[in-house]
């Protein structure tokens, strides 16, 4: 659909289809210009970025130049506005203005969403979001103290926008998205009722334009564009995969968990390269090598995976794109140029980490993702029968490097989770295991949905904490399977325990009520193990963990159905309620329950010491209770929610209700 001007009063408009994209008029320029001033701080994946913008120009004046639109200013053009089918395109001009505000138009009301994963809002409207991919911080939210000592401490306490996968794509209630086709630093701003501003850092800002009849057709369109998914293979979502790193007595406890009656379908071990202490907690050493230190930590490590794998049991890793200065991979990485640089000179340029230093892989050189996705994820990890892993980070890159390939590293920042993902993908299919094989991200941005099979949630806090804790996963999975990514999970328990800050045994309860309602339920022991409860610390979790594992596999038909959605139709399997019901605004800001696929409806309780919690059934027919059995009526209801009881509703006349009726069943195994 080609984009279209007007004229309007003393200005023009931009129509796309039936929709007004943009109005200009000499008292409200559609585009400001400017100078940037930037300054930029990193510390361990934290970035503090300031600009102060200088010699702003809003060009008032205008004229028609062939298909374009010139913006004038003094008598000369100062930027060019070029429409093509579902682009548009901005320009500016004036020789060193790099900072381009683009104002599209926006309706009294208008419901706002995307952004990527955004953690802590799904309704966008009213805020401000900086594009940026980078650690998400430890409680992101200013007002607490955990974030206050955070912040102190290196800039780590985060903030409601911070994320490890943001992206400049945004989505209205008009059934329009915008997509800003660029990977520099912008914001996108919904602070004005009148306009949808996206701030960004360049020349030159590339937008594409998509619209539909209604919410899923746009996600669909979206999903298109950036890529589907591969399904996610069968032993991924018939049970649980067990996240345990105590090295060779992983395998005894996992035994534990059999024993108890939980559906274990992988056991994930990071801890496979080996581990290092630090102030943080146990971390692991980052020498992605089946070598001395992981034949220390888990000896003869190939046989116990082919033991496992003859009793439809897999083993899963981890890797990340960074090399630890004291391991044996590094002087060879160092020898054949792989790493990035410092920009004078020849020196590695190494990062901290938190108390030792890693060089980073620079995978815009074609030999190093070879090397990387070859050398250790083929060689030391597939070919030893290892059958996915944690595909951590890919947010650090430092705005200071030198890359082989000479691009801007302000611009490649952002670019970085996309070639982490396509290094990753590229050595699954290397050994033709795509949708076998499955490697699992936190890190993205635009068009890492044509690499990354699975995201989870990354690094939340062991709590219920309104920014930060078990909540946050279901913003996280709702928003990003808006700009078409399919799957999502989180760390059954949580990660990150600090000052104090550890897991409870209702934490722990809640988390796998949960897991057991996204596409992959998958267990994690923590930054901190010894310091917390684990799901084999009482008979009590143990028995949790098992339950609610058999709930999970016993979905498996169904989530086989979402992933068929997925690939056809591009439809997440987590879905916010408008997605089904759009014609009810109500429900554009609901961000606590979900729709999982278009048949269950789960409400889980993520605030501490809650047994009841308010429900919102959507639609026409009615809903019926998984647990008791109680048909309810379309509506607002408060529903009972002990430990153990979560609110979750399945469609009556689903042809997958007789499945859904002997949940409760398989919850009292």
């Amino acid at each position: 659909m080609k984009l279209r001007f007007s004229e309007h009063g003393d200005g023009f408009e931009l129509h796309f289809g039936a929709h007004l994209l943009l109005r200009h008029t000499r008292d409200c320029p559609a585009v400001v210009i400017a100078r940037g001033a930037p300054s930029i701080t990193m510390y361990r994946g934290n970035f503090q970025i300031d600009d102060q913008p200088g010699d702003h120009l809003a060009p008032a004046e205008w004229r028609v130049e062939g298909a374009d639109m010139l913006l004038i200013h003094a008598g000369e053009p100062a930027v060019r506005l070029r429409c093509g089918t579902g682009r548009l395109r901005v320009d500016a001009l004036l020789a060193g203005y790099d900072r381009i505000t683009t104002r599209f138009h926006a309706e009294a009301g208008e419901a706002v969403w995307g952004g990527g994963e955004q953690m802590s809002y799904l309704m966008l409207a009213g805020r401000r979001f900086p594009i940026w991919t980078s650690e998400p911080g430890v409680g992101r939210d200013k007002t607490t103290e955990l974030t206050r000592i955070m912040d102190a401490e290196g800039m780590a306490g985060g903030d409601y926008w911070t994320s490890n996968y943001p992206q400049p794509t945004f989505l209205t209630s008009r059934w329009l998205a915008v997509h800003l086709d660029n990977f520099g630093y912008c914001v996108l701003d919904f602070t004005d009722e009148q306009a949808h501003r996206v701030e960004s850092w360049g020349s030159e800002a590339h937008f594409e334009l998509f619209t539909a009849d209604g919410p899923a057709a746009l996600v669909a369109a979206l999903s298109t564009r950036f890529g589907r998914q591969p399904p996610l293979p069968d032993w991924a979502i018939r049970g649980a995969i067990l996240g345990l790193k105590s090295g060779a007595s992983s395998f005894d406890r996992m035994e534990r968990f059999i024993d108890a009656g939980a559906v274990i379908t992988a056991l994930w071990c990071e801890d496979w390269a080996g581990v290092r202490e630090t102030s943080f907690g146990r971390r692991l050493f980052w020498d992605w090598t089946a070598g001395v230190r992981s034949e220390q930590r888990y000896p003869d490590l190939r046989a116990r995976i082919g033991a496992l794998a003859e009793r439809g049991i897999r083993f899963l890793a981890y890797a990340n794109p960074y090399l630890a200065v004291d391991g044996t991979l590094y002087e060879q990485a160092k020898a054949e140029g792989h790493f990035c640089m410092r920009q004078n000179g020849e020196e590695v340029y190494l990062v901290d980490f938190g108390e030792f230093d890693c060089a980073i892989l620079d995978f815009t050189r074609a030999e190093t993702r070879d090397w990387f996705a070859e050398h250790i994820l083929g060689r030391e990890m597939l070919d030893i029968g290892i059958a996915g892993w944690m595909a951590d980070f890919g947010e650090y890159l430092p705005t200071d490097v030198r890359l082989a390939d000479g691009s801007d590293p302000m611009e490649a920042h952002n670019r970085w989770p996309l070639l982490w993902a396509a290094v990753n993908a590229q050595a699954v299919a290397s050994r033709d295991k795509t949708g076998e094989a499955l490697f699992f991200m936190r890190a993205g941005f635009s068009g890492v949905q044509a690499h990354c099979p699975l995201l989870w949630a990354g690094d939340q806090s062991v709590d219920f904490t309104r920014h930060d804790g078990i909540g946050t996963v279901i913003t996280g999975a709702l928003s990003a399977g808006l700009v078409g990514n399919a799957y999502s999970h989180s760390d059954c328990g949580g990660y990150t325990s600090l000052h104090g800050n550890v897991r409870s045994t209702e934490l722990m309860q809640r988390w796998c009520e949960l897991g057991a309602f996204a596409p992959v339920m998958r267990s994690h022991e923590g930054n901190r193990p010894d310091d917390n409860l684990q799901f084999d610390s009482t008979p009590e979790l143990l028995a949790c963990f098992a339950r609610w594992s058999r709930v999970h596999a016993h979905l498996a038909p169904y989530v086989r159905h979402l992933c068929d959605e997925a690939e056809k139709h591009g439809l997440p399997a987590q879905r916010p309620l408008f997605l089904h019901y759009p014609d009810d605004p109500a429900l554009f800001t609901v961000q606590d329950q979900f729709l999982y696929g278009a048949d269950l409806l789960v409400a889980p309780v993520v605030e501490k010491g809650v047994e009841e919690r308010r429900a919102i059934l959507p639609g026409e027919g009615p809903w019926r209770h998984c647990w008791t059995g109680e048909d309810f009526a379309p509506g607002i209801h408060r529903i009972s929610a002990p430990i153990g009881m979560p609110p979750v509703f399945y469609r009556p006349g689903s042809t997958f209700a007789p499945l859904f009726g002997r949940l409760t069943e398989v919850l009292g195994q």
